[in-house]
């Protein structure tokens, strides 16, 4: 069945059993059955409408920075809207950028181009597609604050540009988290700056992010969504988590709001640290911790 995909891709796009922990952060998950890794929104359209008229289940990430895949991997097609899909032109105080383009480098050529509004990103590790469809956001910015367009695709491989306002931004959430609408494509208003400015800037988020993350060990970025009035990591301090594990995974000791991958964390592993840390938080502080991390794949 899946041959057909040969007929409308190039071969070298197309994997089989591709593993899904070569393909997110957490370094954890099973085999995709085919992973397409598309070098142009015309091979993702082409896929989209291949998999949309087969019956074929789609999966779409950027990055795999907030992904945590089940071992038994995922079934049907999972496309990479990633370094293929990096375009980036700059006009005035707009630039206009292909969904698969990291957060970082998108950071480092809006401070080269003397723009800021995207410092905070700088130490964001997913791609442009995911950070708009998750609102993400750090140091009191957030997507929502720099997004004029977003050009997405539905499964038919028609094209839809939504504003700012039909985005419906909300804390971590948008209106893309509940559609089959693909982002492949972004414009983004700026502010004119100075360069060494923003640049310095970005240096201060990155040494700050370096202190008190644990970049240096794989992961998910955070764990939690914050809730309103309390702060994931102390809480979990607090309850004494820090440090704490289940089998591979572990409470980061350096910042209790990371689940860790020591090196041989299984996905049931975080899964069953996330669902235990969950049932402590609700008895102590009668709050309902819900994660930023999307669990996907067969158990």
């Amino acid at each position: 069945m899946y041959t057909g995909l040969l007929r409308i891709l190039p071969p070298e796009v197309v994997k089989f059993n591709e593993p899904m922990k070569c393909h997110t952060t957490f370094q954890i998950g099973g085999l995709a059955d085919i992973m397409i890794l598309p070098q142009s929104i015309e091979q993702v359209v082409d896929t989209v409408k291949w998999c949309h008229l087969n019956g074929i289940p789609l999966f779409i990430f950027g990055l795999g920075s907030n992904l945590l895949v089940r071992e038994k991997g995922i079934r049907g097609v999972a496309v990479k809207i990633a370094s293929g899909l990096n375009k980036v032109s700059a006009d005035g105080n707009e630039i206009y950028a292909e969904a698969g383009i990291s957060m970082a480098d998108l950071s480092l050529i809006a401070a080269d181009n003397s723009l800021s509004g995207l410092e905070f990103a700088e130490g964001i590790p997913g791609s442009l597609g995911g950070a708009v469809v998750m609102n993400a956001g750090a140091y009191d910015g957030e997507m929502q604050d720099i997004v004029s367009e977003v050009i997405t695709i539905d499964t038919d491989g028609n094209q839809l540009s939504l504003s700012n306002e039909e985005m419906q931004f909300a804390y971590r959430r948008t209106i893309l988290q509940n559609s089959s609408y693909i982002v492949i494509a972004v414009r983004l208003k700026l502010t004119p700056g100075d360069r060494e400015t923003i640049k310095q800037r970005m240096a201060d988020f990155r040494q700050q992010r370096q202190k008190k993350q644990p970049l240096e060990m794989p992961s998910a970025g955070s764990t939690f969504r914050r809730p309103p009035g309390f702060y994931v990591g102390p809480m979990l301090e607090q309850l004494g988590l820090k440090g704490f594990s289940i089998g591979g995974a572990q409470v980061s000791e350096k910042h209790a709001g990371f689940i860790v991958n020591k090196g041989d964390a299984t996905a049931d592993d975080v899964f069953e640290l996330i669902t235990y840390i969950q049932a402590q938080v609700r008895e102590k502080f009668d709050v309902e911790l819900q994660t930023e991390i999307l669990v996907v794949g067969e158990e």
